[in-house]
């Protein structure tokens, strides 16, 4: 008879109390009940501590306190500290459906996975914004088709923001490393140790996002400098897909720069030059009317696309001419082994 596995939820947070009255208010209406949750907080301006309290008569529910740490800190806090089988971990800008626990659970019991990632998704009451860059991040016109819609479930590295691991795999692989990209950096450590992950489609969670447009940029042209570190901290990690935003940034580049030169020519040279970025708008249009069902959200999601795309694909190509991001990470690194 299989044993019933216990899991423990750990919410790093800085500074969003209402994110975690939210997440916490989702994680009450679970199906099932077999979960503790630790909130851990550093020495925030806006402490999360009010809203534990509020839910600690609901909830298996403890709130840290550790000043002075960054989020990959408090995550191995969490999982030091934490009682369960499973470490499920997850960000503070998530909504948790119902039935993810059950959903979790039925997956995993009997399995030999020690890793496992869900996707994200939107919620009806998200922003159009928020809405569009879930499209941009999940959307197969994009390289986010990778963050959960792929087939290959067994090949799946998962992030932070819905990913658990078992507690012989946390004792075996150790916690995350402060860096850029810290999350892909720990799935691929469990990888390399032998370890199996996989996705659980249907362990998604709705992923709020709270982030402005510029804020978006900066995000996703960080994701793209870490692609390039990781590539040197676990050689052969680098794949071509990953290679898809810069090919993107220049592809575009020369297409607009040889538009420009016929336009003195013919500009119906020019116009075709231009035919393939138009095309790809529309695809952008149509995919993300269909699924939204709104002509604003679908015109947003071709700027959220083009944001998400030159940001990681200029962060890339920045990088990997610089190293200036690695050179900061791997000294970083030094100092704490």
């Amino acid at each position: 008879m299989a044993s019933v596995l216990k899991f423990s939820i750990i919410v790093p947070v800085h500074d969003r109390p209402d994110e975690v009255d939210e997440l916490l208010a989702s994680l009450c209406q679970q199906t099932d009940k077999g979960f503790e949750v630790l909130v851990v907080e550093d020495d925030a301006a806006l402490p999360s501590a009010e809203v534990c309290r509020k839910y600690a008569k609901d909830l298996a529910l403890t709130y840290y306190t550790v000043p002075g740490t960054g989020r990959s800190e408090r995550r191995n806090f969490g999982m030091e500290h934490a009682t369960g089988d499973w470490f499920i971990i997850c960000d503070s800008d998530v909504i948790v459906p119902p039935q993810y626990i059950a959903t979790v659970r039925a997956a995993l019991t009997g399995s030999d996975i020690d890793c496992y990632g869900g996707p994200d998704s939107a919620d009806s009451s998200f922003s159009d914004v928020q809405k569009a860059v879930n499209y941009s991040m999940t959307s197969i016109m994009t390289t986010g088709g990778i963050r959960g819609a792929t087939k290959k479930k067994e090949s799946f590295y998962p992030r932070t923001f819905n990913m658990g691991l078992s507690r012989r795999c946390h004792a075996a692989v150790g916690g995350f490393r402060n860096m850029i990209s810290e999350d892909i950096d720990f799935s691929l450590r469990i990888r390399e140790a032998g370890f199996k992950t996989m996705l659980i489609p249907e362990a998604y969670v709705y992923h709020k996002r709270r982030v402005s447009l510029k804020k978006f940029f900066r995000q996703v042209n960080t994701f793209g400098k870490g692609r390039v570190l990781l590539s040197t901290l676990h050689p052969g990690s680098l794949k071509p897909v990953h290679l898809l935003p810069a090919a993107f940034v220049l592809g575009h580049i020369a297409l607009v720069a040889a538009a420009v030169g016929l336009a003195f020519v013919d500009y119906r040279w020019a116009l075709l030059c231009l035919l393939p970025i138009g095309i790809y708008v529309l695809g952008l249009f149509t995919e993300s009317l269909i699924k939204n069902k709104s002509l604003k959200i679908a015109f947003m999601s071709i700027a959220t696309a083009y944001i998400q795309l030159f940001g990681y694909g200029l962060g890339f190509i920045d990088e990997l001419l610089t190293r200036r991001a690695s050179k900061a990470n791997q000294e970083e690194l030094y100092k704490r082994t």
